[in-house]
Parts: C-alpha cells; sequence; structure tokens
C-alpha cells in the first residue's frame, strides 16, 4: 500500500505503529600516562553523570511531547550512569513541522507531536585499553514512542548533545495500524534512509555507510568524523609536546580505534601507513 505523505491519514482506531531509534556515539581520546586516564574517565564521568543525561532526555520528551511518568537514574562505580524514563501521552500541542517528512528535527524549541505508553534510555560505558593508552567513551540512547511521531525527529538535538566521533544509527518500525478501509500500514511515513533526518552541515562532516533492509522496515546508518585533528584526542597534552614520531604512532592507534568501531572488525596494522600526516584534515 501507498504511503501517504499527509498528516491526515485516516486511520481505524489508534496508530500503534512501534518506532525505535537507536542512537549509539562513541568519543575517542589518547591518554599517555595512567594519571591522565584516570583524569579523562573522572572528566567524561562528571560531563555525563546521571543528572546531565537526565536533563538531555527531558528535553527528547519535550520535542515529542510525552508526559514523563518515571525516572530511574543511577551513577556507577567506579564509572558510568544510566537512566531511563517511563513516559506516556502528553498533551497535544500544535505541530508546527511535519511529524512525518523526511527532514531533521529542531534543536529544540519547538515540540512536534505526541505518544503514547514508552520510554526513553541512555547507558554509559567509558573503557580503556589495558596499555596502548586508548580510552573510549560510548553512550547508547534508546528512543522509543508509539503513535503518529518518529523519534527520528529527535536526532537532530541528540547529536549535538555528544561530541561524537562515531555514531551507529538504528531505527526499526514494527506492527501495524489500520486505516478506515481495513488495509494494514505498516509504516506511515516516507524514509528511505536515517540521513535523511540528519542536517546537511552534520552529513557534511561524517563518513556514512547504510544497511536498509527495506521490507523489514529497519534502517541502519554508520557515521565516522571525516576531520582529523591530533589535539582534538590527546588528553592531558598537545601534539607540540610531542616528538613527531610519537605523535604519528598516537594518531594511527586512535584513528585505527575509530576505523575498528565504524567498520565493526578488528583493523590489521598494514592498513595504516605510518608516513600518513598525523594532522590530516580530509
Amino acid at each position: 500500500m501507498k504511503i501517504s505523505h499527509s498528516n491526515t491519514l485516516k486511520l481505524h482506531g489508534f496508530n500503534n505503529l512501534t518506532k525505535t531509534l537507536s542512537f549509539n556515539m562513541y568519543d575517542i581520546c589518547y591518554t599517555k600516562t595512567a594519571e591522565d586516564r584516570k583524569a579523562y574517565i573522572e572528566y567524561i564521568d562528571e560531563q555525563y553523570n546521571a543528572e546531565r543525561l537526565t536533563q538531555i532526555l527531558t528535553t527528547v520528551t519535550e520535542m515529542i511531547g510525552a508526559k514523563v511518568l518515571n525516572i530511574a537514574k543511577q551513577d556507577y562505580d567506579p564509572q558510568g550512569a544510566s537512566v531511563t524514563i517511563l513516559i506516556s501521552e502528553g498533551a497535544q500541542p500544535e505541530i508546527k513541522h511535519d511529524a512525518k517528512s523526511a527532514s531533521p528535527g529542531p534543536i529544540p524549541e519547538i515540540i512536534l507531536g505526541h505518544l503514547d505508553k514508552s520510554h526513553i534510555t541512555v547507558h554509559t560505558y567509558p573503557e580503556y585499553h589495558p596499555y596502548e593508552g586508548i580510552s573510549t567513551f560510548r553512550a547508547d540512547i534508546d528512543v522509543a514512542t508509539c503513535g503518529e511521531i518518529s523519534p527520528l525527529k529527535t536526532l537532530n538535538y541528540l547529536i549535538h548533545s555528544f561530541d561524537a566521533d562515531v555514531m551507529t544509527l538504528d531505527y526499526r518500525v514494527r506492527g501495524f495500524a489500520r486505516d478506515i478501509a481495513g488495509n494494514k500500514l505498516f509504516i506511515d511515513h516516507p524514509i528511505d534512509s536515517i540521513q535523511n533526518f540528519i542536517p546537511e552541515h552534520i552529513r557534511r562532516a561524517y563518513h556514512m555507510i547504510d544497511v536498509n533492509v527495506y521490507q523489514e522496515n529497519i534502517f541502519h546508518t554508520k557515521c565516522k568524523l571525516k576531520q582529523f585533528d591530533l589535539d582534538n584526542y590527546l588528553f592531558g597534552c598537545t601534539k607540540d609536546e610531542l616528538h613527531k614520531g610519537e605523535a604519528k604512532i598516537i594518531a594511527k592507534k586512535v584513528k585505527r580505534e575509530m576505523d575498528e568501531i565504524f567498520y565493526g572488525t578488528e583493523v590489521q596494522e598494514a592498513m595504516f601507513d605510518l608516513d600518513d600526516d598525523y594532522d590530516e584534515r580530509s
């Protein structure tokens, strides 16, 4: 059945499609000493503690016009945090943007729509390599909605809330609704890529790969930052304080970490050229 692009799609009963966005971001850093590594983990824990994550998810809740029913949050020892927000239908706001259009959402003064009985969660995972000096921070966010609004409309705000070197985005629509003629509707908005919901200036900043299963309404996009400046990946020192050879080796380690996360597999050292410019900008 052809998908209507109109907000006035006539349904029989409630729109009970379930739409889930999983947003995974990674921040990579080189920590030269054990003290630097400890300081980086403490910095990340402070920047993305349970209170800050709660503020981000509460804003997401407001963007989709939902009502917070319950918040469960926890900071972990030695590191990491989790927040789960149970949400329900809020008051129907005026929709100033097309909730079904394949375009980025706001950042985020405008409330878009509403949903029923769903949830938003975030978990953080700071970790480090046992001896190579690489530290990696990961945040996993899941936004699940029921009804008209798609959680893709929160993606623009989420991307701007985290300083991500690598992102993995998954979107899936499950279940079906019926139109007034009784026909099943397995998706209610046009989409051929998650990239349609990412602003152009962000798309230009990242290498992106899509893996989509259109017949199952499953969409997957991986993103890796194009520009590379080693100073952005050093914690506790700058590249000017390093010997040029040492800087090249560190840059190779950082790039390999990013590529392994992006491609989802270990990368052989032979794929890297030590003569590459460690201050490359592409």
